[in-house]
């Protein structure tokens, strides 16, 4: 058996290869967009892969599974309440897929969405299953959210219910020593207490994850209901695009580099520009309009949260990390990046932006307390609900950065705005979109939360 697991610390998303040597056939699950790695290694292994199966319509990416299709001719599998326009295997629970003697069994595990499944691996028919793909039910500390894009005819109330039968009555059913391997890990908006660890057992599960512990339904629900991350605004529709036909990522697309004055016209004509270089050198100096969302950190999801999908988009970035910025925005929906300026490390822009370029204004923790003393200051907390929970700054406004563009209308103006996040890279997304959208005098807190912490609470 070949079981191979491909995980994207950007979208902290995994994906899996499942083969059998003996006949060379093989599925991959849950896939991402460029698909060139599972082409490779099924080349590799000496396998032919044959069918793809997505455990739920994704809405934090855009699943690979048309262009496995357009390169392998594969069949697409989901659970049976799928509803999609293009043609798709109906995979029933029970169901059981033969590779040879590698044998997939399908379990139906609503609650995240209704079309949820989870696919059960086993070794030989009839063997102990070795692992359970477990989609966006069972995570590595936490369950699935219910989904706030795929409700359907539902609640999200209805959607918990359905996730506590799941994890009670078919997921813990199973044998202590089946490895766990979920669709997600740390950092995804798709649960709130999610480990970084990318594997565990239903054993270790039932012992240490703190949402599958024995409860009644109601508790169960009021846990998975609140404190969850804000769904950022891009998940409805990169959800929809999973249902549909869309146009694929070709394996050879590159962007073009830009001139100084392509770049000046796309800003004056609105266009979307993301800067993907670290904070302090977006706050040095950066173009006027600009939002900096640092490659370092979530680039493809926070792009997704500042971007429209489907929107034109011009990247400032390093030079060398262009070609990836865009693909990791592709992987979200983000195909429209119409081309690349980069500026070095502590480097300057070229001449004909010149003029374009502004410092941008960080606040201290010191500076932020004269400034609440005096109320002379608008106070907006990006951090997401689960966040808040461990402590506040007095006077803050709460508006989770997934949904501050949508929201810029609760920003009060007239008043300087300081935003911040935990730790400072949020903080400058925020800072910069505010600024990109038309509003005066924002900073952003140097150190987030935590530094303001260090000095408060702990003193």
């Amino acid at each position: 058996m070949i079981l191979e697991q491909y995980y994207l610390e950007c979208l902290s998303h995994a994906s899996y290869l499942i083969g059998d040597q003996s006949t060379g056939r093989a599925i991959v699950v849950d896939p991402r967009r460029d698909i060139a790695e599972y082409l490779d290694d099924a080349v590799k292994h000496g396998l032919t892969i044959e069918g793809v199966i997505n455990t739920h319509f994704h809405a934090d990416f855009v699943s690979g599974h048309l262009e496995l299709v357009d390169a392998t001719g594969a069949w697409i599998g989901f659970g049976e309440a799928a509803e999609t326009d293009y043609p798709i295997r109906r995979l029933r629970d029970g169901e059981r897929l033969s590779l040879g003697e590698v044998e997939l069994e399908i379990l139906s595990t609503p609650g995240h969405t209704w079309e949820s499944i989870s696919v059960l691996v086993r070794e030989h028919p009839g063997a102990t299953p070795a692992a359970v793909l477990t989609g966006d039910s069972l995570f590595i500390g936490d369950v699935g959210r219910p989904d706030l894009v795929n409700l359907g005819e539902g609640s999200t109330t209805d959607l918990a219910r359905a996730m506590y039968r799941t994890v009670h009555n078919t997921l813990l059913e199973l044998p202590d020593q089946v490895i766990v391997m979920p669709a997600h890990g740390a950092g995804s908006s798709c649960g709130k207490n999610l480990s970084t660890e990318l594997t565990s057992t239903i054993g270790e599960q039932r012992a240490t994850n703190p949402s599958v512990q024995p409860m009644s339904e109601d508790a169960f629900v009021a846990l998975v209901t609140e404190g969850q991350p804000a769904a950022p605004s891009y998940f409805s529709a990169d959800a929809a695009m999973n249902k549909q036909v869309h146009p694929l990522l070709s394996p050879t697309r590159t962007i073009p580099a830009l001139t100084p004055d392509d770049v000046g016209g796309e800003l004056a004509a609105g266009t979307r520009v993301l800067d993907a270089r670290s904070v302090d050198d977006f706050a040095a100096g950066h173009l006027r309009g600009s939002v900096n969302v640092g490659f370092d950190g979530r680039f493809a999801e926070t792009g997704g949260m500042v971007a429209e999908i489907g929107g034109r988009i011009v990247l400032i970035a390093y030079p060398g990390e262009e070609q990836e910025a865009a693909l990791r925005l592709a992987r979200v929906g983000s195909d429209n990046v119409i081309g690349y300026l980069t500026v070095d490390r502590d480097g300057q822009f070229p001449e004909g932006l010149t003029a374009l370029v502004d410092a941008a204004t960080r606040t201290t923790v010191e500076q932020l307390d004269a400034l609440l003393a005096a109320d002379e200051v608008t106070l907006v907390d990006i951090r997401n609900p689960g966040e808040r929970e461990f402590g506040t700054i007095p006077g803050a406004i709460a508006i989770p950065l997934a949904q501050l563009r949508t929201r810029l209308d609760d920003v009060p103006t007239g008043r300087p705005v300081v935003v911040h996040c935990a730790g400072g890279w949020r903080s400058s997304v925020a800072a910069s979109l505010l600024r990109a959208q038309g509003f005066e005098n924002v900073s952003d807190l140097v150190g987030g939360y935590n530094a303001w912490a260090d000095a408060h609470v702990s003193a």
